[in-house]
C-alpha cells in the first residue's frame, strides 16, 4: 500500500530511490470519481519502473480545470483511494494548474501521462525534457473516462 505525502517527504523518498538506482515513474491527474480505467492506467504507468509516485489534483485546482460541481469527491479522499491500489508507491496533493513544480523537484525517470495526448499540446513536456525525462504516453481503456461516468449517472 502506498503513501500519502507531502512534497518534502516525496522528495527524500526520491533520493532513496535514486540511491538505489531504481526508476520513479511519475503521473498526475484529478482522479475524480475512480474507475477500472483509472487502475489500467496506473498499471501500466508503474511497469515503465520501479515506483510510481502520482500527482492528484487538489480540489481549488480542480474546480478551476473542470468547472461548477468538481470535484465530486474531497482531494483527501481521492488520495487515499488511489495510496491504497496496489501500482501506486505515493500520492502527493498539489494545487498548481500543471506538475511543474512536482516534475522539476522529484526528476521522475518517466512522466506518464494518457494518450489522448498524443493529438494535444502536454504543457509539461518541456520540463520533464530539459532535466533528462522521457514522457511516455499510455492508451486509455476504451470507453472508460470519469466524464462518461458522470453523464451516465446523470442520465439516470
Amino acid at each position: 500500500m502506498g503513501s500519502c505525502l507531502t512534497l518534502e517527504a516525496a522528495i527524500a523518498e526520491r533520493q532513496k530511490l535514486v540511491v538505489a538506482g531504481q526508476r520513479l515513474v511519475f503521473t498526475n491527474g484529478h482522479f475524480d470519481l475512480l474507475h477500472v480505467g483509472h487502475l489500467d492506467y496506473l498499471e501500466k504507468a508503474r511497469a515503465l519502473g520501479d515506483a510510481l509516485y502520482v500527482g492528484v489534483n487538489g480540489d481549488a485546482s480542480t474546480r478551476r480545470l473542470k468547472g461548477p460541481g468538481r470535484p465530486l469527491v474531497p482531494a483527501a479522499e481521492r488520495a487515499r483511494l488511489l495510496a491504497a491500489l496496489e501500482p501506486v508507491t505515493a500520492v502527493i496533493v498539489f494545487e498548481a494548474d500543471t506538475a511543474d513544480e512536482l516534475l522539476r523537484a522529484l526528476k521522475p525517470d518517466v512522466y506518464a501521462k494518457g494518450g489522448d495526448y498524443a493529438h494535444k499540446p502536454l504543457p509539461e513536456r518541456p520540463t520533464v525534457e530539459a532535466y533528462g525525462g522521457v514522457v511516455a504516453l499510455i492508451d486509455y481503456l476504451p470507453g472508460h473516462s470519469t466524464s462518461a461516468l458522470i453523464a451516465r449517472i446523470k442520465a439516470l
